[in-house]
């Protein structure tokens, strides 16, 4: 059954179980003199505080795979030249000399814009790392703050104990990204032929991916999060108008509707296509950004995910059957979101994945009726 129906029916339909049982504390008769159901309406404000967790990343490169570079831009080789190590930049400046001077074309040539690339038979072949898996320090994925429509719906056992459904319109929530991700590349490139006088080059360079602030948001999804919880009411129905109230509970949230921002979506795809280059033995194009010949999608799920709650409120009478609520509640919720890159070839190229620390405070007003 659709998660989304099965949470709507969840919450609309335990209310008419419990009255249509056979124990005299789940009878519409009104016992002490208080009514057994109370249902309210009113806005529902859910503002996360929960902080953005890291994203963890792996792809299909694994940790030391040798490549052909083929050819490749100058300027793309000369960047990734790692220049900490012993003797990197000496060879840095003989590489960039030797193809300033090279006006027969021995080790280069230009294209129709004037870029310079290395051709394949100098290139030679690079030995890869750093991509295999990491952890991308600063980035990660909030909840944006959300108003929707509430209806609370209550049993009671007793005059004070109470059995509440918390359910509501499911909103469309924001999901706003933080930091820059970058694929640490390291290795060494082995130039060949006439290129092996320069020797072995240590390669460093953190390849941009995306920028996930760079846009109003990173995502948006539908947020399905009914909960059920145990209330108990201070005072006494005909007694005190105001009642103030306590309440703890389960959450359970289930997301669908996941969109990923789009130029997001296309960043992903390019890195896609750097690594199918890098599995189809082209590391040059690889490093250059080109286009491969695969074809990356990207797809984004939300774990379903069950949390505490609490919630502290009160209700006030105007009379036996009408009454205004309002409450605020706390959800220690948290859960697990994925992005996967995948190619109908090579499979699972990227698998990016974050906690989402939504720890919603939520903020409930409305109007209730008692029967």
């Amino acid at each position: 059954m659709n998660k989304s129906l099965l949470c709507l029916i969840a919450s609309c339909s335990f209310t008419p179980i419990l009255s249509h049982a056979s124990s005299p504390y789940f009878s519409f008769k009104d016992g002490d003199g208080f009514k057994r159901f109370s249902v309210s309406v009113g806005a529902l404000y859910v503002k996360p505080t929960g902080q953005a967790q890291p994203f963890q990343i792996n792809t299909a490169v694994d940790e030391g795979q040798k490549a052909a570079v083929g050819d490749v831009k100058v300027d793309s080789v000369l960047n990734a030249i790692d220049e900490s190590q012993s003797g990197a930049t000496a060879k840095k400046n003989f590489l960039k000399t030797a193809v300033d001077l090279d006006v027969i074309g021995l080790l280069s040539y230009q294209d129709e814009t004037g870029t310079k690339y290395l051709k394949s038979n100098v290139a030679g072949e690079a030995t890869i790392n750093g991509l295999s898996q990491w952890e991308s320090e600063g980035t990660g994925l909030e909840a944006d703050d959300v108003t929707t429509l509430g209806i609370m719906s209550n049993y009671f056992f007793t005059d004070n104990i109470s059995l509440e459904v918390k359910a509501g319109v499911p909103p469309k929530v924001d999901i706003m990204g933080k930091g820059k991700i970058y694929a640490p590349l390291s290795g060494i490139a082995t130039p060949s032929g006439i290129g092996s006088l320069v020797g072995d080059l240590p390669l460093k360079k953190d390849i941009f991916i995306t920028d996930l602030e760079a846009h109003e948001k990173a995502a948006s999804a539908r947020a399905w999060t009914p909960a059920f919880e145990f209330q108990y009411h201070f005072g006494k129905t005909g007694v005190n108008k105001f009642r103030p109230y306590i309440g703890v509970g389960m959450m359970y949230a289930y997301f669908n509707e996941l969109e990923i921002n789009k130029n997001i979506e296309q960043d992903l795809i390019n890195a896609g296509h750097m690594i199918v280059n890098l599995k189809q033995n082209q590391a040059g194009a690889a490093l250059d950004g080109k286009k491969s010949s695969g074809n990356p999608k990207v797809k984004l799920d939300a774990e379903d995910v069950f949390a505490p709650i609490a919630t502290a409120g009160f209700t006030y009478d105007f009379n036996d059957r009408w009454f205004a609520v309002g409450s605020i509640s706390y959800a220690q919720l948290k859960g697990t979101t994925k992005i996967t890159v995948a190619d109908d070839q090579y499979g699972d190229l990227i698998n990016a994945e974050t906690d989402i620390e939504i720890n919603p405070i939520l903020g409930y007003a409305g109007i209730g009726y008692r029967f």
